[in-house]
């Protein structure tokens, strides 16, 4: 086992996250919104080829946090434009990701009927 790799996933999923907090302590910026800005971040940094690097130096640390989805949905474009030409910009992104969105629905479905939801109050 690498450990090394661990140890990078670590930290460079940690400092996301630290991010993600400071931009909710010290921002306006709601929750969604910063998501969404993870999300854009990820497709934008693909797209300049910035964020490959870092995916191959700290692996699942940049591939799990909100903004690997944004890499994800850009390589699944790239992939599908190669593969299928245009038509692979309506597609790609969800197919490339279709993995994740399948196991948060499934997953979302078993929590729901196991627990019971509440309303804010």
């Amino acid at each position: 086992m690498d450990f090394t790799m661990l140890f990078n996933a670590f930290w460079v999923g940690g400092l996301f996250c630290l991010l993600a907090q400071i931009l909710i302590d010290k921002t306006r910026m709601t929750p969604a919104r910063i998501m969404v800005s993870y999300v854009v971040a990820g497709v934008i940094l693909t797209a300049i080829g910035v964020y490959e690097p870092l995916v191959k130096f700290a692996g699942c640390g940049a591939t799990v946090p909100i903004i690997g989805f944004g890499y994800t949905l850009a390589k699944g474009v790239v992939k599908a434009i190669d593969e299928s030409g245009l038509l692979g910009v309506l597609c790609g992104g969800v197919k490339g990701a279709a993995c994740g969105i399948s196991a948060a629905i499934f997953f979302g479905f078993v929590c729901s009927l196991l627990f019971k939801p509440k309303a804010k109050k």
